[in-house]
């Protein structure tokens, strides 16, 4: 059969560039250390894991198909009223969602400069035209951000912290681009680090949501808690918004052990302490140690860094990432994002953090 004779996607669809994600594998290293993909180095609540487990007692029934339970549980721990919020298949799914819901074909979605690659995927795949929109310090600049603002503008997804570089808006800085967007255009605040922030002038986007009829916020399980595979995230928003996203979604887009495992890891505040202790205690450590070699780390607030290499042969971030592998130690390349010159750094146990400071000395021919 010929290509022209088989069904062929919608134009634009095989022009866009699939997400990548990070490696997972270090051939030949003894032992690896996964610090690619910002996973917590102290694993899900074992309370989540008992639960997952007894899920596997009912896995002949659909699942509850608005998640209910799971809701009301993060009604409870966030304040927030249960029938403003959805849950997905992790917040990328809602992103998705909110795409699709929201971009007619030729409407514009706004992006920053190395915000998550995932925004202008889905623009693209609503039919919709990504508008990236430039950074200074490595951090998303409202003026352009508003400076991109047209009339086809629909979207702003922001990621508030950003990933791959960390940093954040504060609070003021959000307030003051909200004000200034017009009221049909829907300003997404994605705070999937937003657990790890401990800075005065920062806020995830509940008051904005609260208040205003034209923002999302947006949030995931994958993260502090730990439950990246169940695939699980959520959001909250103006009940217009919700409505509108319930209408598109899935009837049954959350499992039964991701919901379940999903109560019991929000509702274990101390092992989420404990992981905001551990990255508290790490995230300026790296930081620090990794700036004594001679390398650029931007700022973090999250649970990772960005490291910049020169450009230098041999001292270069692709040399770099081959170098750490050998070891076993997995980075996330980061040329997808605008960064040919660095690699992002997941927090890790300690064992992991010291033996990326080492062999990152190594590598830049340094003692510590």
């Amino acid at each position: 059969m010929s290509v022209q004779q088989r069904p062929q996607p919608r134009p634009g669809v095989l022009a866009i560039e699939a997400y990548v994600p990070g490696k997972s594998a270090a051939p030949g290293a003894a032992k690896v250390f996964k610090l690619s993909a910002n996973e917590t180095p102290l694993g899900p609540s074992p309370k989540a894991v008992a639960a997952f487990h007894a899920a596997a007692e009912q896995l002949q029934d659909y699942p509850e198909g608005s998640a209910a339970k799971l809701r009301e549980a993060i009604g409870r721990a966030f304040g927030l009223d249960p029938a403003r919020i959805v849950c997905g298949a992790g917040s990328d799914d809602l992103l998705n969602l909110l795409a699709h819901a929201y971009l007619a074909p030729g409407d514009e979605a706004i992006y920053t400069a190395h915000g998550f690659r995932i925004y202008p995927i889905f623009t693209l795949a609503a039919g919709g035209k990504p508008v990236m929109a430039a950074e200074k310090n490595y951090t998303a600049d409202v003026d352009a951000i508003l400076g991109a603002v047209t009339e086809r503008t629909r979207i702003v997804f922001l990621a508030n912290p950003n990933n791959p570089t960390g940093t954040y808006l504060p609070f003021d800085e959000i307030k003051r681009m909200h004000r200034a967007l017009p009221p049909h255009v829907l300003l997404v605040l994605d705070a999937a680090y937003a657990e790890y922030v401990r800075r005065n002038d920062y806020e995830a986007g509940i008051e904005l949501v609260a208040t205003t009829d034209n923002t999302v916020m947006t949030r995931t399980f994958s993260k502090i808690h730990g439950l990246a595979a169940l695939r699980l995230g959520w959001m909250y928003g103006p009940a217009h918004v919700v409505d509108a996203v319930h209408r598109i979604r899935g009837p049954f887009n959350v499992n039964t052990p991701a919901m379940l495992a999903g109560i019991a890891a929000i509702e274990d505040v101390a092992h989420m302490e404990a992981s905001r202790a551990h990255n508290a205690r790490w995230l300026p450590w790296l930081t620090e140690e990794i700036g004594k070699l001679g390398l650029d780390v931007t700022p973090s607030v999250a649970n990772f860094v960005l490291i910049h290499f020169p450009k230098t042969k041999g001292r270069a971030a692709q040399d770099a990432d081959k170098f750490l592998l050998s070891r076993g130690l997995i980075l996330r390349r980061v040329e997808s994002y605008g960064l040919p010159d660095a690699l992002r750094l997941t927090i890790g146990t300690e064992q992991a953090n010291r033996l990326v400071v080492k062999a990152l000395a190594d590598f830049m021919g340094k003692k510590v």
